[in-house]
């Protein structure tokens, strides 16, 4: 079996941004799929990563066994030099493993070993399902994601921060705002439902103890990304001073190499790999691995569409230590239709499925309801 094309699917979501994928054709009929959404900034994103889908990785795929999924992630690793190629490069390793699974009549976690748990817990990240940006819009989406049955809830309530400006008057009210959005989803909860909270990098030093200090009075320990991930030496002063919470972060790092540097300097108590930036679901799983022999905890971000979802899924379900998996509660309510099977959350709880590959394909219905601007290449 040999790879013959590659095509890039995008599907309209929200002004937050689409769903990107790649499909990998064979001359066996067989395809692959990965997700290579949120792979930059800017209103361009897509279009780089898709022309670099096309115009980069497709010349290295095409005429390659894809069942041979190591070699072919070791010719397209030379195009990484920032997150678009990453992503690019990621989204080709997951489709890799699909078509690998599907050649062998297995699903992915069986390559990679077995599972270690036929269940993957999740926790819901409501930010982007919460268009309201008050406390009171904020506390509905967490009581409506416990009534769906998950027993943990993320927010990112600090809209408009500006870190150059972190200690100026309007953006202190910013801040009081998103700590009363905080406040409110614990009230909406009650004690016994995790809160976690998303900083999205906004803070300094100073600041960041600052809105540590709030968040112990609320309950929570979960203190991601309060500075951004190049600081590593703020994240290092800061680790000591917020010893009681955990400190999260990583979810744009690409392979080892990308956090070695964090995890030998015991910077992070929770790692995030994401499986559209970090390399694909091996990388996830030797990042993990690394995070596990330096005693960090792994919870690999995942604000995204069901097909990073069922690949995140199968890499979390061998990890030994893994904490939780992100999913992204209520962005879109045709989510379920996109693919087929549809994922299956029981109490908070994702089940894996149990076909070949990742187990799903794209519903071509919905593809072409909700068709992005991005979707190139005829397969």
């Amino acid at each position: 079996m040999r790879i013959t094309d590659l095509e890039v699917i995008s599907v309209r979501v929200n002004h937050r941004g689409d769903w990107l994928h790649v499909r990998l054709h064979t001359d066996e009929g067989l395809t692959g799929i990965g997700e290579a959404s949120h792979g930059g900034f800017g209103p361009d994103r897509d279009a780089i990563v898709s022309a670099i889908l096309l115009h980069q990785c497709q010349p290295v795929l095409r005429g390659r066994d894809p069942s041979a999924v190591v070699p072919a992630v070791s010719a397209l690793r030379p195009l990484v030099d920032g997150l678009a190629t990453a992503t690019a490069v990621s989204a080709c390793e997951q489709a890799l493993w699909d078509l690998a699974g599907k050649a062998t009549g297995l699903p992915v976690y069986r390559l990679l070993g077995g599972p270690s748990r036929e269940r993957i817990p999740l926790y819901a990240n409501i930010n982007r399902a919460t268009k309201e940006r008050t406390p009171e819009g904020f506390a509905r989406s967490a009581a409506a994601a416990v009534a769906d049955g998950f027993r943990a809830v993320k927010c990112a309530p600090f809209d408009g921060m500006d870190r150059a400006h972190v200690r100026d008057l309007d953006q202190r009210a910013r801040r009081r705002l998103g700590l009363d959005c905080v406040a409110a989803v614990r009230d909406a909860v009650g004690q016994e439902v995790d809160v976690l909270v998303d900083c999205h990098s906004y803070f300094d030093v100073a600041t960041a103890l600052e809105v540590a200090t709030e968040l112990r009075r609320c309950g929570v320990s979960w203190f991601e990304e309060p500075l951004p991930t190049v600081d590593l030496d703020g994240l290092a002063r800061l680790r000591p001073l917020v010893a009681d919470l955990e400190l999260i972060g990583g979810e744009t790092l690409f392979g080892l190499e990308g956090f070695w540097p964090y995890l030998g300097k015991g910077t992070w108590d929770v790692i995030m790999p994401d499986v559209k930036h970090c390399g694909g679901i091996g990388a996830l799983l030797a990042i993990s691995a690394l995070a596990d022999s330096r005693g960090v905890a792994v919870a690999p971000h995942n604000p995204s569409g069901p097909v990073a979802m069922i690949a995140s899924a199968h890499a979390a379900a061998t990890l030994p230590h893994l904490r939780a998996l992100e999913y992204a509660w209520g962005e879109v309510g045709w989510r379920e239709s996109l693919v087929a099977p549809a994922e299956r959350i029981v109490d908070g709880e994702l089940v894996l499925p149990t076909c070949p590959g990742l187990g799903m394909a794209l519903n071509e219905d919905t593809v072409v309801a909700h068709r992005g601007p991005d979707s190139q290449g005829s397969g």
